[in-house]
């Protein structure tokens, strides 16, 4: 998966066209939105085009231009929210902020120059605003994005051991032990993990499962002896 803003070129159809989706891999388009401008980092805003959200990215194609357009997937928008303030920008828009491969990188210089002659670094760039000329679609535009957001979680990266080991690991072990024995369930959907070769935690439950059991044997001695002397002849 490509991190951060990118180029997105491939269109088809007639006219100003739709993009490709990756329909193979089970992407869906959800939202189609026209007249809408984006506003990259600090420049101005570009000639209106078309957005589309899908169930894996936002891509936004020129209306003018074939060969512009720009996408970035969900895993990569670490924000976004509705920004009608007029102090914080001339329009409203979506507001979204953007994760790049490097986040140290800096933010690009103020330049509010739209016929900047530099070429574009989109590795670099950190914000994106999504403007609709209908800004009575900014809410619905917002749900969309947060339900397709819903639809994309972080990967979990597991890290150390991996907690989980199994009924006959916890058998092995048991033989291990001072000779005490186990009745423990073989029903493999009632496993209570993999420990990944690591045995000091399957060792410390099993001593755990055998001071259970000796203070269930303490328990059943006290039992039998208080029951022998309340049976003691007068």
């Amino acid at each position: 998966m490509a991190v951060g803003l990118r180029q997105f070129t491939a269109r088809t159809g007639n006219g100003a066209g739709e993009p490709v989706l990756d329909t193979d891999n089970g992407e869906e388009l959800v939202n189609v939105q026209p007249s809408v401008s984006v506003a990259l980092g600090n420049r101005a805003p570009e000639s209106p085009g078309t957005l589309y959200i899908t169930t894996r990215q936002v891509v936004w194609l020129s209306d003018l231009d074939r060969t512009k357009g720009y996408a970035v997937d969900f895993l990569s928008l670490s924000l976004h929210a509705v920004s009608r303030d007029p102090e914080a920008y001339s329009s409203p828009c979506i507001y979204t902020q953007i994760e790049t491969e490097d986040d140290e990188v800096e933010d690009e210089p103020e330049d509010s120059d739209s016929e900047c002659s530099e070429v574009l670094d989109l590795s670099k760039i950190r914000e994106m605003r999504l403007i609709p000329s209908d800004a009575s679609q900014l809410d619905t535009l917002f749900q969309v994005l947060c339900e397709c957001a819903e639809l994309n979680p972080e990967p979990v990266e597991e890290e150390g051991h991996n907690w989980i080991f199994s009924a006959d690991q916890l058998e092995d072990g048991a033989e291990e032990s001072d000779g005490v024995e186990w009745n423990l369930s073989q029903n493999p959907a009632n496993t209570i993990g993999h420990s990944n070769g690591h045995h000091d935690l399957s060792r410390n439950v099993l001593e755990l499962q055998i001071n259970d059991q000796r203070f269930e044997d303490a328990d059943e001695m006290e039992e039998g002896t208080d029951s022998g002397h309340q049976q003691q002849p007068r």
